[in-house]
């Protein structure tokens, strides 16, 4: 979508970043002349109701927000099927980016990224909103230092139902909140508690709580502690490892209250006084310790009364009548229990006798092999073979469909014989009630193998393939099996490949300068890149038709097929410049013998440029030309044997000629000055060299 404009208005410039949802561009606003940012609803999701809803629910939360720390919408828009959001454009990088280059952080800059996140967050928890997934990713740093937090995608107001979506948990669950990870309401506490994690990120370089699977982690989150901060990173402050420890509070009660009252403390933490307070301790962490080594006994009826305590005694008559006619209530069920236990063994006896009688009159016959066959048919052949079907039949999952419905096993086997009559019992295949292989499609890699994990994927079973593909890299263009496909998640034989791309294929810029401009639109073309502009300018230093600048890559930067460039031509001299042609007349150091010379010049085409390199044995004469520009006076400079000799100025402007100057003296001759030349076409200057006037 890279060069096309929404509404009118917004010329998508280059993509800076996207998710499983949407992709980011920086665009120009045409009408305001400013920067955006551009969040674009991926072409697949746009007929889905579910996810149009999320995505304009992303920007009404956000856009009911104006604070300094909250990145800023500015647009809403749909063209055609094009769903977008307009958006304020950071110029930096997100926290994560930092953390993975830079950490740990010192405690003054992570302590000042959290005050700016909580002064963020105070303002939205003051207008019902909780943004529900805090964490680096959704943390911008701009270029002048300023914190935005973005990305409000999962956002709530507090009053409002809790959102879901099938067959996925939404937030990042490494950042998750233990009431968060159980399901329950979510507040503003737990945004608190996923900017503790993200602190702890910061001074320590590594995440709290690892797993193997998504499920693992939350459970981490409920149930166990996490290493300290400061065993970690033993250079963090006490004070400041106290806010961390505070934040990351498995029970809400004993978190923040708020984010004004964290923010506070983060205030003030770095002040000389706090830097070694004492380490925070809290009792409930006691008592789980003694609830880790104390047995429960088992509750037997008889311990019922030592630990039920009554709380008055039943002296009473009354109650002493109570109870006695409790027990004559008992005593009345006690007979007709013992007959009709009594009952049932002897009916079982009975049958038992029928059918040991009848196996004694029966007639041994052949069992039947009925393994592989459809149910209904091997009861059909058991039964004519005289045998009984043991009922119920056992149905026992098989991973091999083609065994759904057959028989796998039966209580007497083939090549045996029984008596006539006798039961059966038959096994029978059901296949394994398979879920459905999610559509991935447009999604980011690492979000699709959290999602399989999470339905029990191995994960050495899930197969990344790459492609060079317009994509963002990391997106999913392709996936075996295809969507909608029944598949086994907890087979070792279940292989699942994804495709995903690698982006566009970069390759170094070709070197432009020095090009005439059709050489410089072939290169262009040759590398499948799009001319975008050609300019024309004046130049001193380059020749008229040839190439001086190039943009937006330098040689040998790398590049991507498409990208757009601009070529700077030059149109020749500018108008005011002064070309001046000079003849320099030289002699050798002793006359008749030979003698280095080497003439060097600065005009406005450059500086110490070689004109004349000889070697002569008497005076001779040599045409140096210069371009002169109004600010720039020309130099020349000769050198004899390697030695400087002399070096005069020529000025742009001829008012610095006097009348008549003569040459300096050969040092060569005898000394004396030869006569100003008399030629209508030349002019002695006053730096001793002859300037041609003809033409000029």
């Amino acid at each position: 979508m890279i060069g096309h404009t929404l509404g009118g208005r917004y010329e998508l410039l280059a993509r800076v970043g996207g998710g499983g949802m949407a992709l980011v561009y920086k665009a120009r606003d045409l009408l305001l002349n400013r920067f955006v940012a551009v969040k674009v609803l991926r072409q697949q999701f746009t007929h889905d109701d579910d996810f149009v809803k999320r995505f304009r629910r992303e920007a009404q939360a956000a856009a009911s927000l104006s604070h300094p720390n909250i990145v800023s919408i500015y647009d809403v828009g749909q063209v055609d099927d094009t769903h977008y959001i307009v958006m304020e454009f950071v110029d930096g990088a997100n926290l994560n980016e930092i953390i993975r280059e830079r950490a740990p952080l010192q405690a003054e800059e992570a302590v000042r990224i959290a005050v700016e996140i909580c002064d963020a967050l105070e303002h939205a928890h003051h207008n019902q909103i909780i943004h529900r997934d805090i964490k680096p990713h959704n943390i911008l740093i701009g270029n002048n230092g300023r914190v935005k937090v973005t990305d409000f995608g999962i956002a709530r107001a507090v009053t409002s139902s809790t959102i879901t979506q099938t067959g996925s948990v939404i937030g990042s669950v490494h950042y998750f909140s233990p009431e968060h990870a159980k399901g329950v309401a979510t507040g503003e506490k737990s945004d608190l508690y996923s900017l503790g994690i993200v602190l702890y990120q910061m001074l320590t370089g590594r995440l709290p709580f690892l797993g193997e699977s998504p499920i693992s982690v939350a459970l981490k989150h409920l149930q166990e502690p996490f290493e300290q901060p400061r065993l970690v990173n033993p250079y963090i402050p006490q004070s400041v490892e106290n806010i961390i420890l505070r934040a990351m509070r498995k029970n809400p009660q004993e978190r923040y209250q708020s984010a004004k009252e964290m923010q506070r403390d983060l205030e003030t933490c770095m002040r000389p006084d706090r830097l070694n307070e004492p380490a925070r301790h809290y009792e409930s962490d006691e008592e789980d310790e003694r609830d880790k080594t104390k047995v429960v006994p088992a509750i037997r009826p008889d311990m019922r009364n030592t630990i039920e305590a009554p709380s008055v005694k039943a002296s009473s008559a009354e109650e002493r009548w109570n109870e006695d006619e409790a027990d004559g209530r008992k005593r009345k069920w006690v007979l007709p229990t013992v007959l009709g236990v009594i009952a049932v063994v002897l009916i079982g006896v009975l049958i038992w006798a029928v059918s040991l009688l009848k196996d004694v009159t029966n007639d041994d016959v052949p069992v039947p092999d009925v393994i592989g066959k459809e149910e209904m048919e091997a009861v059909e052949i058991l039964t004519a073979a005289g045998f009984q079907i043991m009922d119920p039949t056992v149905y026992k999952e098989v991973e091999d469909e083609e065994d759904d419905g057959r028989v796998i096993d039966q209580s007497k086997k083939k090549d045996t014989v029984a008596k006539e009559g006798s039961p059966i019992q038959l096994t029978v295949g059901k296949a394994k009630e398979l879920p459905l292989m999610p559509s991935f499609v447009g999604q980011q890699y690492d979000t699709a193998v959290a999602q399989l994990q999470a339905m029990g994927v191995n994960a050495n079973n899930i197969i990344p393939s790459e492609k060079y593909n317009e994509s963002e890299p990391g997106t999913i263009l392709d996936q075996i099996p295809a969507a909608e496909a029944k598949f086994d998640p907890t087979s070792a034989t279940t292989k699942i490949t994804l495709v995903i791309s690698k982006g566009e294929e970069a390759f170094p810029m070709p070197d432009l300068i020095g090009k005439t401009e059709a050489e410089a639109k072939a290169m262009i073309e040759r590398q499948d890149l799009v001319l975008q502009e050609v300019y024309r300018e004046p130049s001193y230093s380059t020749p008229k038709d040839e190439v001086f600048k190039q943009f937006p890559a330098n040689k040998d930067e790398m590049v991507t097929p498409k990208t757009k460039v601009q070529i700077w031509v030059s149109s020749g001299y500018p108008v005011d410049a002064l070309e001046k042609k000079l003849t320099v007349t030289v002699s050798p150091a002793v006359e008749g013998q030979p003698s280095d010379i080497k003439i060097v010049y600065s005009d406005a085409t450059g500086d110490n440029i070689e004109s004349v390199s000889k070697r002569i044995s008497s005076t001779t004469s040599f045409p140096v030309t210069l371009v002169l520009s109004p600010d720039k006076t020309g130099l020349i400079t000769i050198m004899r044997d390697g030695n400087f000799w002399r070096s005069e100025p020529v000025y742009y402007d001829d008012s610095h000629i006097p009348a008549t100057t003569s040459p300096d003296p050969d040092p060569g001759s005898s000394g004396e000055e030869d006569p100003p030349s008399e030629s209508p076409s030349e002019e002695v200057t006053d730096n001793g060299f002859q300037e041609d006037t003809e033409g000029q």
